[in-house]
């Protein structure tokens, strides 16, 4: 008897976190934007800055920005 385990590709999101920097101005990350040639972070006031141009382009768009509101 044979077992044969199925390898499911489980997409995880990984948090932000205070060490994930905005690529425009090194402020603290809220925003992730998934790229077909890689990734960009952002802060909340670059991510709306970009958010028009990169949206159509992006993969995904992990958003962080109510952890804003929790201090």
């Amino acid at each position: 008897m044979t077992t044969e385990t199925a390898a499911v590709e489980v997409d995880q999101v990984q948090e932000l976190t205070v060490a994930d920097r905005c690529d425009a101005c090194g402020a603290q990350a809220y925003v992730r934007v998934t790229l077909a040639t890689g990734e960009l972070l952002f802060c909340a006031h670059h991510a709306n800055d970009n958010k028009e141009k990169l949206q159509p382009v992006a993969l995904k768009w992990q958003d962080e920005t109510e952890k804003l509101l929790a201090r």
